[in-house]
Order: structure tokens, then C-alpha cells, then sequence
């Protein structure tokens, strides 16, 4: 199986826009009723939420790849 990098945002983005699909899925099932205007704000904050976590995520990863500052190697682990 091949590795990839572990990306924190995507993970969040898609974990509300999976609870934005419950929501309307529940919806339409007939199991509660449901606004229109109740998923828009899930949608919105959940994406900026992703964005922050993503930049929040870069900052870390490009933080652990600077090199040591007594003239090793980079600190990647």
C-alpha cells in the first residue's frame, strides 16, 4: 500500500460535508425536518475550519523540514 501524506483539512472538510449529507439524507428520509438555511452555516464554517487546519497543518510541516541550526541534518524524522 502506498504512503501519502497525512492532510488534516481534507479530513475535516470531509467529515462536514459527510454530516451536511446526514443532515439532508435525514431529511429527505422523513426522519426529522430539516431548514434549508440550517446546513449553510455547517458548510461554511466546517470549510473554514478546514482551511485554518490546513495552513495550521503547512506551517507545521514546514517548520519540521528546516535544518538544525548546529549544522545537521533536516530534523525530518
Amino acid at each position: 500500500m502506498l504512503r501519502h501524506e497525512f492532510q488534516p483539512g481534507r479530513l475535516v472538510a470531509g467529515t462536514v460535508l459527510v454530516a451536511a449529507a446526514v443532515i439532508y439524507g435525514g431529511d429527505a428520509g422523513g426522519a426529522w425536518e430539516t431548514p434549508w438555511f440550517v446546513v449553510i452555516p455547517l458548510v461554511v464554517g466546517g470549510l473554514c475550519l478546514a482551511g485554518m487546519t490546513g495552513v495550521v497543518a503547512g506551517q507545521v510541516r514546514r517548520r519540521r523540514g528546516r535544518p538544525d541550526l548546529r549544522g545537521g541534518e533536516a530534523a525530518d524524522g
